[in-house]
Order: structure tokens, then sequence, then C-alpha cells
């Protein structure tokens, strides 16, 4: 909204020299900026060379703080995305002034999908726009006076780091999970146990009977990295598969707005189910908020259960379920439409008397199977599932049989059942499923109640209107030849059954996850290639890392081919093979020149964010990942962190599941290979809130500019037409952005700071107002003014020693400020810091320089441009980053005495000044001897004497 500065209105009024303005502010940053440049203040010593001459630095404890890596965007920085990287500055430059030797630094996650859309719609290389708009991040983070070790930083479109991170993917490609030893092992030992005959071979043939694509098509199975023909979101209008992010809920693209189908192509994909379980336990150790590790569990998904084969027509369909209690009440099965026993168990004719609704209108089942589940490819996964919508689905024409009771039941296909959960397949026990209760009303099929109701609706299942889902309550009706689970509870069916299962040899007891393998595969430009090449027979061969990094070659033509958006049998053709030259090569890996041809797949933009955490430690090196003994130093598991990791890791909670995942799971791979101490990458993570702001909106529901609204008499209004006000996101989309630039120029960076800092704790989230910031402005220039004359630009400290209230003041601030920042509580230190420098301004006359200087190492952390110019005044010709944090002298943090207050009867007859450590013996003797109490008693029977030391005596009489 329009309004005057503040700021910049009094200083143009202001006719001190000196005074602290926008101006001098302005000059002040830039000049520290640039000492800080030339000087490597922030460079962090790593414990190869730089620790070794350094005794005295060497013992120091280290502290790795980072933030999550931040997209360069062609729109530039708001002031909302630098709230995690000030705070993250302000916590580094107090670990730094407390005696720890400080990693932070900020790179950049550049491959992605907005600078292929520019590339597409402009011809423009992605590379030239994406660097464009790192040099621009660059330059808005240095104004922000941000202590970056800037030798570490990189991009991950820099072929020296996407090296490392085809590397790595070759180490999980050339790797298989080993249960026995819970852990990932090179694949070669894989191959050993084959030759040898340690392990058998699947189908039951020697290894070397085998050709070499058979033995291939044997290690995909069990490669961590594999490739497959696995169910995708195929967008044809696009010419791309989309990750289930980027598919509305109506199964749309977000991008365009094109059909989106369910389509099997040959995708390359993460083993990241492997770790499922250790994911799981790992947690648990992790100093991270409980919300974040809540959606994890919930994302993997673990579930116990039974898996329970159900025969049809000489074989059978194998079914997980979590309740093996339930099996009497199974009265259909539902397989995925993609199962790929679907075709096999669909007959040429309609069995005799199937009904009508089964059929859906269709002559023949496999015309009504065709038909359905082309509707089903055209619906995303959440659409599919969600509970309100109606349900549909078509009769197989087949009949399975019900293992624990013989009776035969119908075979649907239904999109509610995915093949992404499970085996794919479901018994459906309508009277204790909600889903299934729905399917079986719409379908008209039979609900059998086997779990006795705890209400008043009884076992009569015709008159429910919905499923009775209960865990603790008994079964019923669950007799049969084999097994009878009547009168027992869900816990004791559960192990009953699941044991005659076993016995029976028709399921056993098992544990499902939710969690599938990762998608790893896109049809883009933008993104690391695969170090992958295709022999002639289709065998997949690792590049050797001597052929590291395999760069990006020039394309003519950016785009994804495109087909008719309603066309699903399309393939898609990528941008990279329509480069022949690039795509077929002859190359010789080790056994004679041949022709290979490359995978034309890029790598999604997730790949680059799962280790940068790594190469930050060791950015130049040219023959490592990163070296051990350095990633041990920083990373390397502790007393507290039985798992390594970083320090602190700071970014939204948005990432809580996919980033965070795919991280630890390349983490957990490099551990298990030898190649990291830490098997975890993050130990300490902090979720800060959002900056929000409110979004101006017209009569056509189009955002109008914010900066232009004008508020008259509670409405709000622009270019004369009132407008709607709602508090959302900020974004240039919304015409609300607030840029850093603007609040520099007005206020200077450490106002800034200042007011992200102090607007509230760091993990919620607030609105913005940009006239609320002159209240930090005027802290620094009350600050500025109790150190520096404004007339003279002399200061005006005293060598004299404080007077004892001032000397009280100086050490609470002290210790409330070390505790907020330790607890990243930034706004509270502010407000104490605020509190001591209101306490100098009303003392008057000039401040001692010792109670100076240590205000000065106080503000350092939040403000560090004016800390190091008042440092620098004060006769210091050391920068102020490395200097020590004040430590209060508890003499004064604890007060000389505290009110007690002394009731009697419930009102209060007498305020008594105690010392804080009082015994409550003593504080009784001192309350009833003072002469208000003695007067109020009357000489009254005292019954009970109630004493809350220090401050509070209770008598009751």
């Amino acid at each position: 909204m329009s309004e005057t500065n503040p700021a910049a209105a009094g200083a143009s009024v202001d006719t001190a020299p000196h005074r602290y303005t926008a101006a001098v502010a302005a000059e002040i940053e830039a000049r520290w900026q640039d000492f800080w440049d030339a000087e490597g203040t922030y460079a962090a010593p790593n414990p190869k060379g730089d620790l070794a001459g350094d005794p005295e630095l060497a013992a120091r404890p280290k502290k790795f703080i980072m933030d999550m890596f931040p997209y360069p965007s062609g729109a530039g920085l708001h002031v909302g995305h630098p709230l995690g990287y000030i705070a993250t500055d302000v916590f580094a430059r107090y670990q730094r002034m407390t005696g720890h030797n400080v990693l932070h630094t900020l790179g950049f996650d550049a491959f992605g999908l907005p600078a292929e859309q520019h590339a597409v719609a402009t011809g423009e290389h992605p590379r030239v726009t994406t660097e464009a708009a790192i040099t621009n991040m660059k330059s808005q983070l240095r104004r922000l006076g941000l202590g970056h070790d800037k030798r570490r930083s990189f991009a991950t479109i820099d072929p020296d780091y996407y090296k490392w991170t085809q590397w790595i993917f070759l180490q999980i490609f050339n790797s298989w999970y080993d249960d026995e030893a819970r852990k990932a092992r090179p694949i070669a030992e894989l191959v050993a146990q084959f030759e040898s005959g340690e392990r058998a071979v699947p189908g039951g043939r020697s290894w070397n009977a085998l050709s070499a694509v058979e033995r291939a098509d044997v290690l995909g199975e069990y490669r961590l990295a594999y490739a497959s023909d696995a169910p995708v979101n195929w967008c044809p209008g696009l010419g791309t598969v989309l990750a289930n992010e980027e598919v509305t809920a109506d199964g749309r693209s977000e991008r365009g707005n094109f059909p989106v189908f369910k389509a099997k192509l040959r995708q390359w994909n993460m083993r990241i189910t492997a770790y499922a379980d250790r994911l799981l336990e790992d947690l648990e150790a992790l100093d991270w908020p409980e919300a974040i590790k809540l959606q994890q569990r919930n994302w993997i998904g673990r579930s116990e259960g039974a898996r329970v084969d159900f025969p049809i027509d000489g074989e059978h369909i194998t079914v997980f379920t979590t309740r093996p209690d339930t099996l009497f009440g199974a009265s259909y099965m539902v397989l995925a439409p993609e199962h790929p026993l679907v075709d096999k168990f669909t007959p040429a004719a309609w069995p005799e008397g199937t009904h009508d609704v089964w059929t859906g209108g269709h002559a023949t089942p496999a015309e009504a199977v065709s038909a359905y589940r082309a509707q089903a490819a055209s619906k995303s996964d959440v659409e599919r599932q969600a509970e309100a919508k109606d349900k549909t689905g078509v009769f197989t024409g087949s009949y399975a049989t019900n293992p624990v009771n013989g009776e035969k039941i119908p075979v649907f296909i239904a999109d509610y059942v995915l093949m992404g959960y499970g085996t794919g397949a479901i018994m459906a026990v309508p009277a204790h499923d909600v889903r299934d209760f729905a399917f079986a009303r719409a379908f008209e099929l039979p609900i059998i109640c086997v779990v006795e109701p705890t209400d008043d609706r009884g076992t009569d299942t015709s008159a429910w209107d919905d499923a009775f889902v209960s865990y603790d309550a008994t079964i019923v009706n669950s007799t049969g030849a084999g097994v009878s689970l009547d009168g027992l509870g869900v816990v004791e069916a559960k192990a009953r059954v699941t044991e005659w299962l076993e016995r029976s040899g028709i399921g056993e007891g098992t544990v499902n996850f939710r969690l599938r393998d990762w998608l790893f595969s896109r049809q883009r430009y933008w993104g690391e290639p695969f170090p992958i090449v295709y022999d002639e027979d289709g065998v997949a061969h690792s590049l050797p890392q001597s052929m590291l990094p395999l760069e990006l070659p020039e394309v003519e033509d950016y785009s994804p081919r495109t087909f008719d958006p309603d066309d699903a049998d399309t393939q898609p053709e990528t941008p990279l093979s329509r480069n022949e030259e690039w795509v077929d090569v002859t190359l010789d890996l080790g056994d004679g020149p041949k022709k290979y041809r490359r995978e034309t797949n890029t790598m999604p933009n997730w790949a680059g964010s799962c280790w940068y955490e790594l190469r930050y430690l060791d950015p130049h090196n040219d023959r490592q990942m990163v070296d051990p003994e350095i990633e041990r130093y920083w990373m390397g598991p502790g007393e507290d962190r039985p798992h390594g990791g970083v320090d602190l890791y700071v970014g939204g909670a948005e990432h809580a599941v996919l980033h965070l995942l795919y991280a630890r799971f390349w983490s957990k791979v490099l551990y298990d290979l030898g190649y990291v101490s830490s098997a975890e990458p993050f130990h300490k993570l902090f979720n800060q809130g959002m900056i929000q702001a409110f979004v101006y909106r017209d009569s056509r529901g189009f955002a109008v500019p914010a900066a232009e609204v004008e508020e008259r008499d509670g409405a709000f209004y622009y270019e004369g037409e009132q407008v709607s006000r709602l508090l959302g996101k900020m974004g240039k989309s919304l015409k609300n952005a607030v840029t850093p630039e603007s609040i520099c120029e007005e206020y200077g960076a450490d106002t800034l700071r200042l007011y992200e800092m102090a607007m509230g704790p760091l993990d919620v989230s607030r609105p913005w107002d940009t006239r609320a910031v002159v209240g930090q402005f005027r802290l620094l220039q009350r600050l500025w003014r109790n150190i520096v004359d404004e007339a003279t630009g002399e200061v005006t400290v005293v060598d004299a020693e404080p007077g004892e209230d001032t000397l009280r003041a100086l050490h609470k601030a002290i210790d409330g400020v070390r505790q907020d920042l330790e607890g990243l509580r930034f706004n509270t230190a502010i407000a104490k810091v605020t509190e001591l420098n209101n306490h100098l301004t009303k003392a008057g006359g000039p401040v001692s320089r010792s109670v100076a200087e240590a205000l000065v190492l106080l503000v350092a952390p939040l403000a560090p441009h004016i800390a190091e110019e008042l440092w620098r005044k004060l006769g210091h010709g050391d920068t102020v980053v490395h200097q020590d944090f004040p430590v209060a002298d508890q003499a004064y943090v604890v007060d000389e005495a505290v009110t007690c207050v002394v009731q009697i009867k419930g009102k209060v007859k007498a305020r008594l000044e105690v010392p804080p450590a009082i015994s409550e013996e003593e504080l009784e003797k001192v309350a009833l001897a003072d002469e208000k109490v003695v007067a109020a008693l009357a000489g009254a029977p005292i019954r009970k004497v109630i004493v809350r030391a220090p401050k509070l005596v209770n008598i009751v009489v």
C-alpha cells in the first residue's frame, strides 16, 4: 500500500551530519561486504591442511549449518525468501562467536522445469537463463550480508558437480540390497555368489548357462537402480512423463491442463523400498519436528498383516491384508485395472447368471475390461482414491475361491485399487471397510458381518448405512472346515488365522509398505544425463569414472515431441534422442570398441539435492566425491548424533517427504558402501514459517498491485475501484511481492534482517507489514546514538565503570540473548537487545565502554554491518565476526530481591522484599513476623501456612 517512509522522511529534514540514515547504512554495508570478501572472513577451515597447522583452531568444536537448496528463479527474491537464510546466518555468526569452526555456505539447485519451459518458449538455452538468475540471486543475497563461505558454493548444473551425481548413480546401479546383512553391497559380490553356486539363480539354471541378456535381467531384479516397464503418468500433450505432484486431482497436467494417462513405459527406478525399515527406524534418533517424522512414517506406511492366495482357474490371486481376521467376510475381490492377471482371468463370454449391473452394459468381459481400463487410465491416483466419489468397476467374468470357506466370489476390476500399493489386488470385506461397502451397495454384492458391532445396529447388514470398522471387537460368523475365529478378539483372531494360512500353505504373515520405488526418469532436456549406454542386445552398461562427467549435448529443440492430447497409445520422444551423433557412439568399455546407444532420459531435479551437503565439504576435489577424513570431521557420528549428519538444516515443511526421504536413501547407500561415515544427511531439522502478504483482488478476481492500493475508512481501493483483501502468499503473480532491494534502499540490510527476525517465532508464518519495518530502523538509530555523536561523528563512550542498574540490565540481556540465539528464538533475542538499548538511552549521559562493546557484540549476529562499524569506531582493528560472545556474570543475572505476596483468607495483606534463594522455613518466619501480617491476624489461631518460596505465602486461619 502507498505510504510515506518515516525513515526517509526523517533523514531528509535531519541536519545531523553523522546520523545513522539509510544512506549511511548503505555505505557501511557495501564497505563491510567488500571487506569480508577480500579477507575471506567466512572461510571455514577443513581438517586437512587448514586445521593441521593451527592447533588452537583445530581444538574448536565444529558446526555445519545448512539452508535448503534454493532454486534460482528468474523473478529474483522477494522478502519472504531470505527468512531462513537470515536465520541460519544469525545462528552461524553466534556459533563462530562461541568458539566454533562454522561451515555455512549456499549453492543452487539449478536443473528444473521453469528454465526448460523458458527455453521451449524462446529457444534460449536454459543454461543462459539459469546462470543469469544465479548471478542476480547472488547479488541479492550478498546485499543481506550473509556470511557464506563462497569458496564452497556451486550449482547442480556445473559439470564438475554433476560428474559426482552421475558417479553416485552408478554406485547405486552397481549395488544390491542384502536383506540378511541389511545393507547395500556391490553387485559384483552378488555375481560371485551366483557363479559359485552360493546363491541359487532364479529359475534354477547355472549362471554360466545364461546369456548376457538373461544375466542382465536377473541382476535387474536386485539392482538398487534398475530399468523396468513402470506405470507412469503419461501426458501426450506435453510429450513427457509427469510426477504425481505435477498432475491435478482431476487427472490433468498442472502445466497446460492436458489429459494425463496411466501408461507402462521403460523407466529408471530407485529401489528405495529396500530401505523402508531402516528409514523408519533411524527417524527416532533424528532431532526433527515430530510432525515431519509423522509425515515420513505415513509416507513409508509400514503395516503388518498377511499374504493370502485365492485360488482361481488352477492358479491364484495374491492379496495383502492387514485384517486377515475378516477373511470369512470377503464376498468379492478387486484387481487394479493395470494388474497383469486381468487379461488371463477375462473369459470370452459372461458366465451364466451374471448381473446386468456387473457388466457395464458390454456384450463381453473383454469389451467391459478394455473400456473400463481406458476410463481408469485418464484419472490420477488422487482422483481414483477419493473417498467421496462414486464407486465404479466391472466384473472380469471370473470367480475366485475364498480359501477359508470355499465360497466362490466374483473378481472385479475397479479404479480405487492401485498397483502401487500391496499386490494390486484386494479381498473386499464390505461390512467392515468403507470403500468396499460403497462398492458392494452399488453392485448389489453380499455384505457379511464378521466383526460384531459395538453399537446398536446388530449383525443384519441389510439395514446398515455404512461399514462397521473396529479393532476392538469380537469376531463372529467365522467358522470353517479348517479354522474357527468366533468369539476371539481381533488381535487373537489375526494370529490364529495367520498361523492356519501358513500351516495350509496358502498364505503367511508379512509386512507391507505404502512406499513405492522412486521413479527416476524424466523425458526432458534440462537434467543430468544418465551415465548409461546400451549395447546391441539392449543390455545396460555403466560408463567408467574416466568418462564422467557425461555432459549435456546441444540440441536444436528443447521440447519433447508432443502428440494428440487424447492419444494415450503414443510413446515419448525426448529432446536428447534427436541428437543422433551424441546418442549413437562407439566406446571402449574395457573389451574393445563397440557400438552403443546412450540413455536419452534425464535424471529428475531431485537428484542434485540428494547429496549436496557432502559436496559443500570438499567442493574442489576432482578425485573423490568427498575426502573421507573431511566428511568424518564435519558430518561423522557423535555421542549426541548417532547417525551423524548436518548439525542444523533449515527449510520449508513442504519438503517433509520427497526431498528428505530421497536424500536419506542416498546417504544410507553411500554409508553402506563405505564412502561416508554418516548414515543420515541431516541430524537436526528446523522448519521456518512463511512470510505472507495481503493479496488485493478486483471484482473480476484478478490480483492488483498491492503497492498501489489505498485504504480509506477501513476499505481498500485501486484506481478508484473497491477491492477485496485476503492474507496469502507473497509472489510476483499475486502482485504483492516486496523486494529485498527496496527495503535495503529505504532502511538498510541490517534493518531488514532485524525486522524479519523480530516478526515472530521463526517456525510460525507471519504477515509482512512494510510500515512496521521502521521500528527496527529506529532501534539501530538509538544504538548508533548511544555510541556515536551525531553532530561530530566522535565516539562518546567513557571508560568509567557502569552503575549497578546498568550492570544488571547488561548481564540479564547477555544471559537471555545467549539462550535465545542458541534456541533459534531470534524475536525474543531482539526484544532483550532492545530493552538493554532503551535502558542506556533512558539512563542518559555517556555509555561505559565495557557496556557499549558488550552491546555491539550482542548485536553482531543480528545486524553485522553496523556492529562491524561500531566495533571499529570503538578502536578495534579486527573483525567482530570472530570475537568472543559476551558471557553473563550470574551474580548480576539473579535478582537481589523478589517480591513475595502474603495472603490471609485469599486477600493480599503484605508484600515483602526477600532474597530469591530464601528457604520455605525462613520465608514463613519472615512473613509471620511482618507488622502488617501480625495486625491482620489480630491474634486469630493459624490453621495452616502454605509457602511457595520465594513469591507466595498463604495463611489459613
